[in-house]
């Protein structure tokens, strides 16, 4: 069987992370995989690029203009919704041609249209599609913000021009997802039992079939090791507790930064003896900001792509905390539980299938930066940490492995 995976990037975002973790899953198994992206990284030799050009960058940018446009020449939100107006067809591909299925992953900001999405749809090929977020099941955005409107008909859409108007870029492009959706043949997967429930209430997918199949993570590379030892390599202090955050972009509002410093805040100020305990971890973009916006001893990390450093980081840390507001299955979340680290997240999204409250971590009340303090006290000093250390690392196993992950992919592409 061979099996062709879609993702604009190769490893940046979570999306991407997780369609190469899949490849190199299914590769295991003896799939014969290969990944299709428009931003290669690393010389993986079963990763096929575009054909880098002038014209993908145009492409790109001619989406943003269009939605600026909509938008009344406002910036606001111009990079949280997308409108596949263009892309690349790659059906001619021999990639495309070869492969018995066409496993689509996260495919926008230029990748694929919506006439390319079409295409492969109507060639004949078997297709699955992973939904990383919303987008394939609403008009034009990824996260909702609390809008419902998807379910039935987008249009007064609030990332348009405040939702003025009923028939506006939103609306327009969910009629055309309709009619192609409409007859067509697709499988779809959500990473979360949350995504998988938004998805069937959206009007997009009725009748097609939507399955839940967790992201995998190498079990065997993410997995708990000496602290002192990870924490020398890592250059950091050993006489200290500490707590980590991690992002792609560490002030974007989605992750939850504003509730991450309140809730430092509250700490500090319920607990002072923190001030000299308590150390934050952070790595990714803009990490170097939060020096000056907690009253604890920062040590600040650049975005770090290779899993190896990635582990050691995971494995010299007492706590992972995502504030995060909207999340599907967060792959840092996996990535900390592999290794044996606790977590702490809101009561969002797929977060709380990941952590089981008070078992292997702590599952705070939805934006309460109160409980998320009380969360991460609790986790530090509770004397079951141990317990909860282990009971983190076997559920990753349990449930996120690569090997029980690419046994349930396998299953749906034989299905089909």
């Amino acid at each position: 069987m061979r099996v062709l995976l879609i993702n604009t990037s190769e490893r940046m975002g979570g999306a991407a992370i997780a369609a190469g973790r899949l490849m190199e899953a299914l590769k295991n198994h003896g799939i014969k995989a290969k990944m299709l992206v428009r931003d290669k990284q690393t010389d993986e030799i079963t990763v096929v690029p575009l054909r880098q050009n002038w014209w993908l960058v145009w492409k790109f940018v001619w989406e943003r203009i269009v939605i600026w446009t909509a938008n009344r020449f406002s910036r606001k939100n111009l990079f949280a919704v997308d409108i596949a107006n263009t892309g690349t067809d790659i059906t001619t591909l021999p990639e495309f041609q070869q492969a018995d299925i066409i496993h689509l992953h996260w495919i926008n900001q230029g990748m694929l249209s919506l006439r390319d999405i079409e295409k492969i749809l109507r060639s004949g090929k078997h297709v699955v599609w992973t939904m990383h977020d919303l987008w394939p099941c609403t008009g034009i955005c990824h996260y909702t913000r609390g809008c419902e409107r998807y379910r039935t008909e987008c249009g007064h859409c609030p990332f348009i021009d405040g939702g003025r108007h009923s028939h506006d870029l939103a609306w327009r492009v969910f009629r055309r997802k309709r009619d192609i959706y409409a007859h067509c043949n697709i499988h779809f997967v959500t990473c979360s039992n949350w995504l998988g429930e938004q998805a069937r209430r959206s009007s997009l997918l009725a009748g097609h079939p939507v399955t839940v199949i967790p992201n995998p993570i190498n079990t065997n590379l993410f997995k708990p090791h000496n602290k002192a030892a990870a924490r020398e390599k890592c250059r950091l202090p050993q006489d200290k507790m500490l707590m980590l955050f991690g992002s792609v972009k560490i002030t974007d509002k989605r992750k939850g930064i504003d509730y991450l410093v309140e809730s430092c805040r509250l700490l500090a100020e319920r607990h002072p003896e923190l001030k000299e305990k308590l150390g934050v971890v952070t790595f990714g973009k803009y990490s170097q900001q939060l020096k000056d916006m907690l009253p604890f001893r920062v040590y600040p990390l650049d975005f770090v792509r290779d899993d190896h450093r990635l582990v050691d980081i995971y494995n010299a840390v007492d706590i992972f905390v995502t504030p995060s507001l909207e999340d599907n299955l967060p792959n840092t979340v996996m990535e900390a539980m592999a290794c044996g680290t606790p977590c702490v997240g809101f009561n969002t999204g797929g977060i709380p299938e990941m952590i089981d409250h008070l078992h292997n971590g702590y599952v705070a009340a939805y934006k309460s930066a109160e409980d998320f303090a009380n969360g991460i006290y609790w986790t530090l000093t509770d004397p079951g940490y141990p317990s909860l250390a282990e009971q983190a690392c076997r559920k990753a196993v349990a449930y996120y492995s690569e090997n029980t992950v690419a046994r349930r992919f396998i299953e749906l592409y034989n299905k089909l």
